[in-house]
């Protein structure tokens, strides 16, 4: 430990270096990894829980540990990986979990309908009930297909600059995942056709 109650150590964050001064309050009260990560927020302006901490090639992760513990001393070089966090990509990160989530609450209907539909494949519902049962279920899927091709409008309206990477990510994975589910519509809606010919075929059967 360093005499004047601190421990310093060098963090090079990309081709920047910094040297890192880390209050110690006494022999028994040791810096644990989390003191470290507040006081590199502060001088890098990396958040912690965007932080990733390197020392010897060795992720360090477990916050409550004494750097003692994890063989940081005076003088070791810790390489952090992380970006500042710009308030515009806060602020367009947000707009992509609130879609997340509208993503996730229409994904729940398409799920319901599923099950309906897997019910009514399986004989669970009689058959003077099944007409007007698919018929609901088609009017159901279509609306969910319609919910979904809002979100990516939304999402494709989102104006996100080359360089917030977060963000672009997000999209992307959002993206893919919105297509995914619509092609689960395009199925459950195809299932639903193939359901109502069935019924269609065996009332003219009937009929005649």
């Amino acid at each position: 430990m360093a005499d004047s109650g601190e421990l310093c150590i060098i963090v090079s964050h990309g081709s920047e270096k910094h040297k890192i001064q880390i209050p110690v309050q006494g022999e028994n009260d040791e810096p644990t990894l989390q003191d470290m990560a507040l006081v590199v927020e502060r001088v890098t302006g990396v958040p912690v829980s965007f932080q990733k901490l390197i020392c010897k090639g060795k992720s360090l992760k477990e916050m409550e540990q004494p750097l003692s513990v994890l063989g940081i001393k005076n003088g070791s070089k810790v390489m952090l990986i992380g970006k500042r966090n710009s308030p515009e990509e806060d602020a367009e990160l947000k707009k992509l979990k609130d879609l997340e989530k509208s993503v996730k609450q229409t994904a729940n209907k398409l799920e319901e309908v599923t099950k309906e539909l897997t019910g009514i494949q399986k004989g669970f519902l009689s058959k003077s009930l099944q007409v007007e049962a698919l018929n609901k279920l088609d009017k159901r899927i279509k609306s969910t297909v319609e919910q979904f091709m809002k979100i990516l409008e939304e999402i494709d309206a989102l104006n996100v600059p080359e360089n917030f990477n977060d963000c672009k990510l997000k999209r992307k994975g959002l993206v893919i995942k919105v297509q995914g589910l619509l092609a689960q519509c395009d199925t459950v809606e195809g299932n639903i056709g193939q359901e109502m010919d069935k019924l269609q075929s065996k009332n003219l059967a009937l009929s005649e």
